[in-house]
């Protein structure tokens, strides 16, 4: 690594493209949702104060849950959550809400025929469900802009009597497919309504909300649309008794306009129209919990409401007038519209229009005009985003996974020490809530809106999801991806001792440090000039860094524990489960994501070193740390026995028992494939640029040349450019062989989780245990981890992204001319950048509509025809074999990914 400057022609240096991303991102400037998002750079700006914040499941999660014994989904059911009320939050069908939650207006549905009014999905418990928990609905988010200028979402709703108790595991094992609503036989012949919901803002504080319901069936049917307004509850609490209203406007009976007055938010008027005439018909209660029902006419303090959560259901439903209040005023209210026959293919349509009255235009655009100008508006945007050549199809892909990625947005209201120690104005919790889940993060005082990996099974965040989300998000939103990343490391979320929270079931869980990986996509993809938020993530990941080398190190020996890290079931035994006293899992996915930590440190803060001359010596830190944990992959110190087998030329982890003795686990997993993410170029400006790091490598490759010819891998061109792996030459090729064979990890779509080899299973035996798995390459055929997410062969796209990107990286230093062999076997001959490309190709494949017209992706239990293989689905992960969607069937979170894909098919530059 000469310090001498390259007199090599720098537009030759596959790693100093960052001007062709930076011409783009000033290019796209010129559309109007583009101006916005940079007038927008705040989270409660004008135009992000609105949104479709509202998360699609509250109940039973960890923030509800007042149990003893933790039990969240037993002490907030589904059957709950129309007559309790919510303390953190709220939940609804497209739901739009300030950006503190206060006021919120989502859809309610009744076909007559239902036990209760439509007002959220349904879906299995964790318990219930013979895979975990499960959604059992359909619907789809179909646009969305990131200011929410401009949003539609369709949901599928039955026209017969929705059959929640036949939904219910009843036996079912974990064989077997799970049981879902098309399974039942209600949506035979179609027999639903399509109701899509649209919101678009003519300017920040006026926003047109229309409601439309498609008859898809063969038959008449009846249908009530019931959308609904009402407060967050924050007055039952005992920390704040201020009430905020819903009356209808000026007190007169005759008009159907509402007003919505709140001491923080203001007065916001809300007016209906379409529909019949008299209609709509207004209901009015109150958000608060039916204690009568729930716990029995004794519960109920004479002072409390006769007109609980639940009085919209009763009267509607169960043909209970009085159930609402009579004086119509309250904290809850419907707008009731009655529709007694929609006709085979009619389509029937309302509209509301929410205003603040401080911030209302003066004239106001006609509703007609914003839904034209909005829906235009979002057209351009992504015209602008879209590489020029993007077909029709994957056009739509993107912008379905961009659009999920905004509807996935959810405020995310924590307070930790409040909801351990209880609320003044509710009985007082167990005492051992004090020292029950997360009572090591009382620092946690969330109130942000926060990008979800799914909208119901996972309504909270994860840290590492969420660094996957603002890859995809960064391309049409760019702050609010680094808003993202640098939100889960201020003081109010990331530990004092330096550890990122994992999710709400347990903040002590560890999940893989991608943030830094994130962190440098995300710069380079906003055009590689916002060194503000690279300073910024350099200096909170320093506090990060410590944490795991301080407690995931236990031997201080450089290879890492980690546990569980986010690969539910991927090992032999359970990896969150503590090991018997004196064992120790020494883990290669633990010690290639810390590997990968230190390069991708390291990249920031040569970058920054270019302005700063301080971080030079930070650059030094991490590359001395990457080199002291590559050599350990291959010297781990207990008994000499390498991470790496070189007999099956693969990485294993290693259990070390009480005795000290190594057992390898010898299963091929994504674990032995991570090792290769651990690689980094190394610019050539970096020779004459920082002396420091300069004059340490020159120095240590004379010390150690046996390393240095393993870890540093040098252009064929003869370029000073150099490629830092955690891998050597053979390793490489010998996984890489691996990963693209056919009959191992390779599949049309993508990378599985588990190699094919393991088809017929695969046993151990260690320390008198017997120990198996076997390739699974669809749900879960184990209870580790509720079974509700599968490690054992599946595609996961977020793990396939950083695979993608690191052969990618491989190929732009080997250089043109370079190649292997795809498939592994078939004598085909690539470059190493276009089996890249290729990699990439069959991920995107799994959305892109089959010679029948059917995605891939497209779930099991998704009936065949044109209404349903019109929409990509974004499912958790899929198939190993076919492709199909499984696990959660709405995570656009991670498999967003796909949109990063299309938008940058050939990766990113600036590496």
């Amino acid at each position: 690594m000469s310090s001498e400057p390259n007199t090599h022609d720098q537009r030759d240096d596959p790693n100093d493209h960052p001007d062709d991303l930076q011409d783009a991102c000033d290019e796209s400037q010129s559309s109007v949702e583009h101006r916005r998002i940079a007038e927008s750079d705040d989270p409660k700006s004008a135009w992000r104060r609105w949104g479709p914040y509202v998360s699609g499941r509250q109940w039973g999660t960890v923030r509800e849950d007042y149990s003893e014994d933790g039990d969240a989904w037993g002490y907030f059911p589904f059957d709950h959550a129309h007559l309790r009320a919510y303390r953190w939050g709220e939940d609804g069908l497209a739901g739009l809400c300030d950006v503190e939650g206060y006021l919120n207006v989502g859809v309610a549905l009744w076909n007559g025929a239902d036990d209760r009014l439509k007002e959220r999905y349904f879906g299995l418990t964790n318990p219930q469900g013979n895979h975990g928990e499960d959604v059992k609905e359909y619907w789809w988010a179909l646009e969305g802009t990131p200011t929410h200028s401009y949003a539609s979402w369709l949901y599928r709703y039955p026209q017969a009597a929705y059959p929640y108790e036949a939904l219910i595991n009843h036996g079912r094992g974990l064989d077997e497919d799970e049981y879902e609503l098309s399974d039942t036989g209600i949506l035979a012949d179609n027999r639903f309504f399509d109701v899509q919901v649209t919101h678009a803002k003519a300017s920040p504080s006026d926003i047109c909300i229309e409601i439309s319901a498609t008859n898809q069936g063969p038959d008449a049917a009846p249908l009530h649309l019931l959308p609904q307004v009402w407060f967050r509850n924050t007055w039952s609490w005992g920390l704040d008794d201020r009430r905020p209203s819903l009356a209808l406007a000026d007190g007169q009976q005759e008009s159907v306009t509402l007003l919505a007055d709140h001491h923080r938010l203001g007065r916001v008027v809300i007016t209906p129209e379409g529909g019949a005439a008299g209609e709509p018909r207004v209901l009015f209660c109150e958000n608060e919990t039916n204690l009568a029902t729930l716990y029995g006419e004794s519960a109920v303090p004479a002072d409390y409401t006769s007109y609980p959560k639940d009085s919209i259901n009763r009267a509607v439903v169960h043909g209970q007038p009085d159930a609402a209040n009579p004086h119509q005023h309250g904290t809850k209210m419907a707008f009731w519209w009655t529709f007694e026959e929609v006709a085979p293919g009619e389509t029937v349509t309302i509209r509301l229009r929410l205003t603040e009255i401080d911030g209302r235009p003066d004239p106001s655009p006609t509703f007609d005009d914003v839904l034209t100008r909005r829906s235009a508006e979002c057209e351009e945007f992504y015209a602008a985003v879209l590489p020029d050549d993007t077909s029709e199809e994957d056009a739509l892909i993107s912008r379905r996974a961009f659009a999920g990625l905004q509807w996935g947005k959810q405020l995310y209201l924590y307070d930790v020490a409040r909801w351990l120690e209880g609320d003044p104005a509710q009985p007082p919790p167990p005492e051992s809530r004090l020292q029950g889940r997360n009572h090591h993060w009382q620092h946690v005082k969330l109130s942000e809106v926060i990008s979800m990996p799914d909208e119901w099974e996972y309504p909270w965040f994860a840290t590492w999801d969420l660094a996957f989300h603002c890859v995809a998000i960064a391309h049409v939103d760019p702050w609010f991806a680094k808003w993202q990343l640098l939100l889960m490391c201020r003081e109010w979320v990331m530990n004092p001792n330096g550890e990122l929270a994992a999710y709400e079931w347990d903040f002590s869980d560890v999940n893989p440090p991608v943030h830094p990986w994130a962190a440098w996509q995300v710069y380079a993809i906003d055009g590689s000039r916002d060194r503000d938020f690279l300073q910024r993530v350099v200096l909170k990941m320093l506090l990060n860094f410590p944490w795991w080398v301080n407690r995931k190190d236990s031997e201080g020996s450089n290879i890492f524990e980690g546990g569980f890290l986010g690969m539910d079931n991927i090992g032999l035994f359970d990896r969150s489960d503590p090991l018997p006293d004196g064992q120790r899992l020494e883990q290669a996915d633990a010690t290639a994501w810390m590997g990968m930590f230190c390069l991708k440190m390291l990249r920031m803060a040569m970058e920054l070193a270019r302005e700063d001359s301080a971080w030079d010596e930070v650059a030094t830190k991490f590359l001395v740390h990457f080199l002291a944990i590559s050599e350990a992959m291959e010297d781990i110190g207990t008994k000499h026995v390498s991470l790496w087998d070189p007999q099956d030329e693969f990485f294993h982890d290693v259990l070390v028992d009480e005795h000290g003795e190594p057992h390898r686990m010898p299963a091929h997993s994504m674990v032995g494939l991570l090792p290769l993410a651990g690689v980094s170029l190394v610019p050539n400006w970096v020779a004459y640029e920082l002396p420091d790091l300069t004059e340490f490598f020159d120095g240590w490759t004379r010390r150690r040349p046996e390393l240095a010819d393993a870890l540093l891998h040098t252009n064929h061109r003869g370029y000073s450019l150099r490629t830092l792996s955690m891998v050597d030459k053979g390793q490489w090729m010998a996984i890489v062989r691996r990963m693209l064979d056919e009959g191992e990890f390779l599949s049309p779509y993508g990378l599985r989780s588990l190699s094919a080899a393991h088809r017929d299973g695969l046993e151990v035996t260690i320390e008198g245990q017997d120990l198996s798995l076997a390739y699974v390459p669809g749900e879960s055929n184990s209870r580790m981890f509720g079974g509700n997410s599968n490690w054992r062969g599946p595609v996961w796209m977020p793990v396939n992204a950083l695979l993608v990107d690191a052969v990618r990286t491989y190929g732009r230093s080997a250089g043109v001319g370079a190649t292997i062999e795809l498939p592994t076997g078939s004598g085909h001959q690539m470059p190493i950048t276009e089996v890249a490309d290729e990699l990439q190709d069959r991920l995107v494949a799994l959305f892109r509509p089959g010679p029948d017209g059917r995605r891939p992706s497209t779930p099991r239990d998704h009936p065949r025809g044109e209404l349903w293989d019109a929409h990509p689905t974004f499912s958790e992960y899929f198939h190993g074999d076919t492709g199909a969607g499984l696990g959660a069937s709405h995570q656009t979170g991670w498999t967003a990914l796909v949109a990063h894909f299309i938008c940058a098919p050939h990766g990113i530059r600036n590496r």
